[in-house]
């Protein structure tokens, strides 16, 4: 009999083990619930509770089991459990409840802020297409087909994006042309080819850039041409002046070959212009214009600086500048 009772007193005290750990179980679950509804601006009521259900078991528990290893109050303890037994079936119910409560109301935010979030990516895409960050826009349009699945939306904006980036890398690629265009207009080659070398650096898979700097040669070379035409014609109509003044643009443009090409027929340029210089400085002597004459010689002296006609021209400068100044009529010699 006693044997028996033994028996039975373990039975329950191993019942009544498995018990409390089942209810310590559904207390830190509880926690773990109430602590996800804090975190997600639910309140910590839930968590409030599980914490008293965990001190209550911790608590209860060793009181119980003492209580449990007696068989002959074994039967006291079961029918004071019997409240405690329903209210932990109870609590393991509403637990379930508020998992899926909440797990509905996840699924309805969802849905209540689609729209919500739909519409800030759109007025995020127009700020930044507004600032011309056409990458970024791009990035968020991907978003709204992969995340929302607005499929269409999302390439007819892209489409819109594309178009954008197109007409302003056009209106860039067209100002930096105008640009061009002014500086070889004014023959100024070199600020011509950095503008190229900036659009390219800005626009490198432009084909309209990429041409940019073989185009400004060929004007360059163009240009070239046009002034060795105008000297030729220049020198079959004996406009020596022209001539002199074409051949000194010319200088910033001809190779060494073609330098050497035209040495003789410059070279005979100059002497037919000191040979006019000559003449038009005897006839201001001869004359008595003395101002005149001053004015040529000098221009002898500093063209021609390494002529003979330039040391004479040089010795009789001083004594042209006086009379000049005096309006003598002493004569000066011719000869130069």
């Amino acid at each position: 009999m006693l044997e028996q009772q033994n028996k039975s007193a373990a039975h329950g005290a191993r019942s009544l083990t498995w018990m409390y750990l089942v209810s310590l179980v559904i207390a830190f679950g509880a926690i773990a619930v109430g602590v996800y509804m804090g975190a997600k601006g639910h309140g910590w009521n839930m968590a409030a509770v599980g914490a008293a259900g965990v001190i209550g078991v911790l608590i209860t528990w060793p009181i119980a089991h003492q209580l449990g290893a007696t068989g002959g109050v074994k039967h006291v303890l079961d029918g004071s459990m019997t409240p405690v037994y329903e209210r932990l079936e109870q609590f393991s119910v509403m637990l379930n409840e508020i998992s899926e409560q909440q797990l509905l109301s996840d699924r309805a935010k969802t849905v209540a802020y689609r729209e919500k979030d739909r519409e800030a990516l759109r007025r995020a895409i127009t700020e930044d297409i507004a600032k011309r960050d056409w990458e970024a826009a791009l990035v968020l349009v991907d978003e709204m087909d992969t995340k929302f699945g607005y499929k269409q939306e999302a390439e007819r904006i892209r489409e819109d994006i594309n178009q954008r980036f197109a007409d302003h890398i056009r209106r860039q690629v067209q100002a930096g042309v105008v640009i061009i265009d002014r500086h070889t207009s004014n023959q100024q080659w070199a600020a011509a080819q950095r503008e190229a070398e900036r659009l390219e650096q800005q626009f490198p898979t432009n084909e309209e850039v990429r041409k940019l700097q073989n185009e400004i040669e060929q004007r360059r070379q163009a240009y070239k041409q046009r002034l060795l035409d105008e000297y030729n014609d220049q020198i079959s109509r004996k406009d020596i002046d022209a001539a002199i003044a074409t051949v000194r643009k010319l200088d910033f443009y001809l190779s060494s070959d073609e330098g050497l090409g035209m040495q003789e027929s410059v070279r005979n340029l100059f002497k037919d212009k000191l040979n006019q210089l000559k003449d038009q400085f005897t006839a201001a002597v001869h004359q008595s214009q003395w101002s005149e004459a001053y004015r040529i010689g000098d221009l002898i002296v500093r063209d021609f600086p390494n002529t003979q006609m330039a040391k004479e021209a040089r010795d009789k400068l001083e004594s042209l500048r006086q009379r000049g100044q005096s309006g003598g009529n002493a004569a000066v010699p011719t000869a130069v």
